[in-house]
């Protein structure tokens, strides 16, 4: 048996989301359906995140085991032949027989987008997320100091997380304000956010709900002193809304 290790990207808007589920399409599921036409084995892809529904990728790992003499060269030429074109293999490799893409992760980096502009960009509607009231990106970095370290972040699990412990550190986040963004070789003027997650590891709808509690803050109806109330409580109730996963990516995994 050979190990694959392969690096993808996906748009996750017409997704429900990364791991595989009855009678759902998913993006693990669409890879193992396309091995199983191409080996005709049964394969298990092991994905380095598990992405929700909506969310976007821009550097997923993933890898499998098969008794197929294909070059991973050729399983890459193959799958994208096979996959939706919002699903790609932009590259595929040997690893070694250690290799796990999740459990050899030494941190994974996601960034979430935000339209602050008074009307909406029609061409960001499904990677970002449109926010009327012009939010107050300082207060939102104040309030986001009290998160970097290790924690217990029960306040932003979301319920059903199979997680054994709520325990996770985040590297840092950087909150950054921006008049445009590039897009398609057109630059797009507006008032736009991006927020930055560096961690260990992520709860289930970790970055969404911090990132809907920043946003609560970055409106005035939260100090960035209660952020660390809210992180403290260990309550879900705590915190504040889930952000829409259309505007979270996961930006890279770092190994």
């Amino acid at each position: 048996m050979r190990r694959i290790r392969l690096t993808l990207q996906y748009d996750g808007t017409d997704y429900s989301g990364w791991q595989v589920q009855p009678g759902r399409v998913t993006v693990q599921g669409l890879i193992e359906a396309s091995l199983r036409r191409m080996t005709g084995e049964e394969t298990v892809v092991i994905g380095a995140g598990r992405t929700d529904a909506g969310v976007h990728a821009l550097q997923q790992v993933a890898s499998f085991d098969t008794a197929s003499g294909h070059q991973p060269e050729v399983f890459q030429r193959a799958l994208n032949a096979m996959l939706p074109r919002d699903v790609r293999v932009v590259s595929a490799s040997l690893a070694g027989e250690d290799f796990h893409p999740r459990y050899s992760a030494k941190a994974k980096a996601y960034f979430y987008l935000i339209d602050c502009s008074e009307t909406a960009n029609p061409f960001m509607r499904r990677y970002s997320l449109h926010c009327r009231q012009r939010l107050d990106s300082r207060l939102m970095v104040r309030a986001s100091a009290c998160l970097v370290g290790r924690h217990d972040f029960s306040s932003f699990r979301a319920s059903g997380c199979g997680a054994r412990s709520a325990v996770r550190e985040i590297y840092g986040i950087e909150v950054e304000e921006t008049g445009s963004i590039e897009f398609l070789t057109a630059t797009f003027t507006g008032s736009f956010l991006r927020i930055s997650v560096k961690g260990d590891s992520f709860l289930r709808h970790m970055v969404r709900n911090l990132v809907g509690t920043l946003i609560e803050v970055g409106k005035g109806r939260m100090s960035p002193e209660g952020m660390k109330s809210v992180l403290d409580a260990r309550d879900r109730r705590a915190a504040g809304p889930t952000a829409p996963a259309r505007g979270l990516f996961l930006e890279r995994i770092f190994y």
